[in-house]
């Protein structure tokens, strides 16, 4: 379960360029009130007769015009700025799903070795038990050959040789099996 990847290192945060703080500042209520001063102005000067109705409205309106250009070309270089950022915090979420995505196998591959251990000690216990059954049958047959109390003749301890030779080659089978 070991990765291949590198550890992530954390990112700098950069400080704003002066793009986005001039597009901060003009967003700002300093700016509001300025621009609104400087509108009042114009419209005072021409009021008082200090420019001409023409020219004040030429120049007020050549000035918002430029304004309004360099406005959206410095929140068009935001916008793709965070763009980009959008665009790397994009990837990393999809590095953290295919960690997700590895983390939910190998919880797969971990439930089917439990699963397999599970069924191993369910033949273990089957194979215990049928040797504990093979030891009661073995001390029934000993204490009624000693109930009786005579001693077994050849031909039956051979055969009681057999039975247990058989018995021991049942066992190393199944202990070969269950590995």
């Amino acid at each position: 379960m070991t990765r291949d990847k590198a550890p992530k290192l954390p990112k700098i945060v950069l400080p704003p360029t002066p793009i986005e703080q001039a597009v901060a500042a003009i967003g700002s209520v300093y700016s509001l009130l300025a621009h609104t001063v400087v509108f009042v102005g114009f419209f005072l000067s021409a009021l008082i007769g200090f420019i001409e109705w023409e020219i004040m409205l030429l120049v007020l309106t050549t000035i918002v015009s430029l304004e309004a250009i360099y406005l959206s070309l410095l929140i068009q270089i935001t916008v793709n700025r965070h763009t980009e950022s959008l665009k790397e915090v994009e990837e990393d979420i999809e590095e953290i799903q295919e960690d997700v995505e590895e983390l939910g196998e190998d919880l797969e591959d971990i439930q089917e070795d439990i699963e397999e251990i599970s069924e191993d000690i369910d033949e273990i216990q089957e194979d215990v038990e049928e040797l504990n059954e093979e030891d009661e049958a073995d001390t029934a047959r000993a204490a009624r050959t000693k109930s009786v109390g005579k001693r077994p003749t050849r031909a039956e301890a051979l055969e009681q040789l057999s039975l247990d030779v058989a018995r021991v080659l049942e066992d190393l089978e199944a202990l070969k099996k269950s590995k």
